[in-house]
């Protein structure tokens, strides 16, 4: 039997992304102090990354137009990188003075979604994030490119792997830290993430690699599980498996940070996370967004959480007993 399946306490970082591609998806606002409440219990959960927010503009994403002040306001825990989403010169020089300990700058691989989602020819896109990194560079700020539509685009169909690795090239001689390789829209399927996962990790031995999958079609957590084959060891995932993409019709949120933290310590890898803890702010989604969420651990448990016998259970046992005498 594969290793995979025996983690043999294999260190993963856990990415939460929830408060940033989760609630940026939902139509209510949730109120500052309650932001940053969440992220404050996140933070003690031992997530490795938290994405708190995304400076861009107000008028784009109203969800977020509080990101200043979360970032500044939350309580800073050693070891967690606090990171946002940043979509230009301006949100870069926000999110720089908000004290956001890296910059999180995306485009994608397809040029189709780039133009619809962002607005921008893809050459447009790097250009534009090019200058962001010098000035990233300049402020001592570490940045991390997400790559959109890796695994294919909704309105393209499969996305050419040499274009994804041209822009993972490109990138990668522009000195960032971290490339994430997103599955935008749930398309991604095992065998494919295990050879672009594999032949990423090989050619840019020094850039630090993150997975971002989706859970459209069923397929997030075998998706995770053959990046890890591949030689992954950093995944983005959401709380309460919130999240979505409005260039893809019927698409399901981001893999769910607690299903993945119990999948994978049931198979002996080590997340650094306190399962319980991330639950429980898993259970504060509900009342803070106004819906129930995806999540299978916050509705059903774990899986050796055990549930009281039925009232009448001494009855049937003593029946059941009578019988066999």
């Amino acid at each position: 039997m594969s290793s995979i399946w025996n983690g043999h306490g294999t260190r993963i970082r856990m990415c939460e992304v929830g408060t940033r591609d989760g609630l940026q998806m939902e139509p209510c606002f949730v109120p500052t102090e309650d932001k940053i409440a969440l992220v404050n219990a996140l933070s003690h959960a031992g997530l490795a990354k938290i994405e708190v927010t995304s400076f861009t503009s107000p008028t784009a994403i109203p969800a977020l137009r509080d990101a200043e002040i979360v970032m500044r306001e939350i309580e800073r825990v050693p070891g967690v990188v606090y990171t946002a989403l940043v979509p230009n010169m301006r949100g870069a020089e926000r999110a720089i003075d908000a004290r956001t300990d890296e910059l999180n700058l995306v485009m994608s691989v397809s040029e189709t979604h780039n133009i619809a989602n962002l607005r921008m020819t893809r050459e447009q896109s790097f250009a534009s994030l090019s200058q962001v990194i010098a000035l990233a560079h300049q402020a001592g700020v570490p940045v991390n490119v997400s790559l959109s539509c890796v695994f294919g685009c909704p309105m393209e169909g499969d996305v050419a792997e040499s274009e994804v690795f041209a822009f993972a090239q490109r990138f990668a001689e522009l000195g960032v830290q971290g490339i994430t390789l997103c599955d935008t829209t749930g398309m991604a399927f095992p065998p494919q993430v295990a050879r672009i996962t594999s032949h990423a990790i090989k050619c840019w031995p020094a850039v630090q690699f993150t997975l971002h999958f989706h859970n459209t079609r069923g397929m997030g957590l075998s998706n995770v599980l053959a990046a890890i084959d591949a030689g992954a060891r950093q995944f983005d995932a959401s709380l309460g498996g919130l999240g979505g993409c409005p260039y893809a019709p019927g698409a399901s949120g981001n893999v769910c940070s607690e299903e993945v933290v119990h999948a994978l310590e049931c198979m002996g890898y080590d997340t650094g996370v306190d399962l319980n803890a991330l639950v429980d702010a898993a259970r504060r989604l509900p009342d803070l967004i106004g819906h129930e969420v995806p999540s299978q651990i916050v509705k059903a448990g774990r899986r050796l959480d055990t549930h009281p016998v039925p009232a009448d259970f001494d009855a049937i046992r003593e029946r059941a007993l009578a019988r066999a005498t």
